[in-house]
């Protein structure tokens, strides 16, 4: 009777050992139950009161255990990760106990309408087995010890208030990519709402361009040249406004042109002041530009230029090089060959090729063409001043020619009189000497008791309404004694009002070459 009595009790703490280990083992949330083991036979299989007891000799040993509910009564539920989440969870530790209740993974979710019409007869096998389950549901997770720590009694919540309020079904969050670009699984995606840390998504190839154009406007600009004149330059400054508005212009004036451009100054009366201002155009240019700028007399019979430039050449003039023109017009041809019959002039970087000096031969339209036709090849701008008679030939194929119009003047009637005459005479040659006129410069350019206020007040607004700019030259002693001109010899004030003049013709010129005809 005793060995049979102590067998029995043996045998019966073996099986509560066996049933204690199994129990122990939690199932993952993420195992489903087995589609093939009917509800039936699972309640068949182990029967209500077993449950019972085992559960509450389990609740005893393992108090407040969350897997000490009914192991006995599984639900048909979706995995956690498969239902709808919110699109910034947050733990349950974070939040009071009274408001969010337990984490996401220790309370039921949502059934679908299926799977509570599957559930409901197992729920009715037995009304007995409620009390554990609600006590396993209430019970805190991860051994009774609450995260969120927030002092309250779990069994002291209401019965209502086991589950929390059903909520809307908010969208599926968009695949997060992970490790090799591919898209991050529905239960990774819960974990790692943004994607795994350190492992970013491989960018699609996108076609890169090593055009050289491209290259170098991608590269950064370089800074601003400190200043080069005054108290700043000795402290490294940058450029004032006179300064910075003056290396504009420079840049204005170098501007890169798609073919060589013939600038023309012309005013038909005398003394105007045509000579010296095309003399201090070519020089801002061929400074600004470094060279390429040729200047030219193209006056039919016999000019002043050659009176006022250095003389570097004894045969610098338009009659030698119509001699030399068959050998010039050759195809090996070189610029040596044609600087032979010009004067260099060092300080404006410039060349200058001065009118005949007798008057046994008159320079025709034929002769400009050929002229114009050489230089164009050996030079990228031609300034071109004019005589003092508008119905020479070569003084219209002058007008033909140009590119761009400058009109010297000083203020003083008959100065005045003879540009006002000159427009409407160039108004009735037809469309495309109009639009010379628009784009046309007038250079004020008065000599010591040159200026007549009255003049100038009444034919100021005249000229600045005909033409596209008005630059007023101020008086430069230099240029009044009627000498050779020298381009560094001329006041700072002149030189820079020469430098704006060169700067507005570029723009005209830009303007003229990129306006459809």
């Amino acid at each position: 009777m005793t060995d049979s009595h102590n067998s029995g009790q043996h045998k019966d703490r073996e099986a509560a050992a066996a049933e204690v280990r199994r129990m122990w083992q939690p199932t993952p949330s993420w195992s489903q139950p087995d589609p093939n083991q009917s509800t039936d036979a699972q309640s068949d299989a182990q029967p209500v009161e077993e449950t019972e007891e085992q559960a509450d000799a389990l609740s005893q040993e393992f108090p407040g255990d969350s897997w000490s509910g009914p192991a006995g009564k599984p639900v048909d539920q979706p995995a956690p990760w498969t239902q709808p989440q919110p699109s910034a969870p947050t733990p349950s530790w974070t939040q009071p106990a009274a408001e969010s209740g337990a984490a996401s993974w220790s309370q039921p979710e949502e059934q679908d309408d299926e799977a509570a019409l599957e559930a409901e007869p197992a729920a009715t096998t037995d009304d007995a087995a409620a009390p554990a389950q609600d006590a396993g549901q209430n019970s805190p997770v991860f051994g009774g010890s609450s995260f969120h720590g927030s002092g309250q009694d779990q069994g002291a919540q209401p019965q209502g208030a086991q589950f929390p309020p059903a909520q809307p079904p908010q969208p599926a969050p968009a695949p997060q990519p992970g490790q090799g670009g591919q898209p991050l699984s529905p239960a990774a995606q819960h974990f790692f709402p943004q994607g795994v840390p350190g492992q970013q998504a491989q960018q699609p190839p996108q076609n890169l361009s090593y055009r050289a154009d491209e290259l170098i406007q991608a590269l950064p600009l370089p800074r601003e040249a400190p200043a080069e004149r005054g108290m700043r330059s000795m402290l490294k400054l940058r450029p004032g406004s006179s300064e910075r508005s003056e290396r504009i212009a420079r840049a204005t004036a170098a501007t890169a042109f798609r073919r060589p451009v013939t600038i023309v100054v012309a005013n038909p009366k005398g003394g105007s002041g045509k000579t010296p201002t095309t003399l201090m155009l070519a020089g801002a240019l061929g400074q600004a530009r470094g060279g390429g700028v040729v200047a030219w007399d193209n006056n039919e019979l016999r000019g002043n230029m050659h009176l006022r430039t250095h003389d570097t050449n004894s045969r610098s003039t338009v009659t030698d090089m119509l001699q030399a023109m068959p050998m010039l017009t050759q195809p090996d041809a070189r610029l040596g060959d044609v600087a032979a019959y010009l004067r260099h002039q060092v300080a404006g970087q410039y060349d200058v090729l001065t009118s005949a000096t007798t008057t046994y031969a008159q320079i025709e339209a034929k002769d400009f063409d050929q002229i114009h036709r050489l230089l164009s090849r050996f030079y990228k701008v031609l300034v071109i001043d004019t005589g003092n008679n508008e119905g020479s030939s070569n003084w219209r194929e002058a007008m033909k020619a140009a590119d761009a119009l400058v009109i010297p003047i000083k203020w003083k009637s008959l100065s005045c009189a003879a540009a006002v005459q000159m427009l409407e005479e160039l108004d009735n040659q037809g469309p495309e000497a109009q639009r010379l006129i628009r784009r046309a410069i007038i250079a004020v350019s008065n000599g010591p008791g040159d200026v007549n206020k009255e003049v100038e007040k009444q034919l100021r607004p005249y000229f600045e309404s005909r033409a596209a700019a008005v630059i007023d030259i101020p008086t430069d002693m230099h240029v009044a004694a009627e000498g050779p001109l020298d381009h560094n010899a001329l006041q700072p004030g002149t030189r820079r009002a020469a430098l704006e003049l060169a700067a507005r013709v570029s723009e005209q010129i830009t303007i003229a070459l990129n306006t459809p005809r």
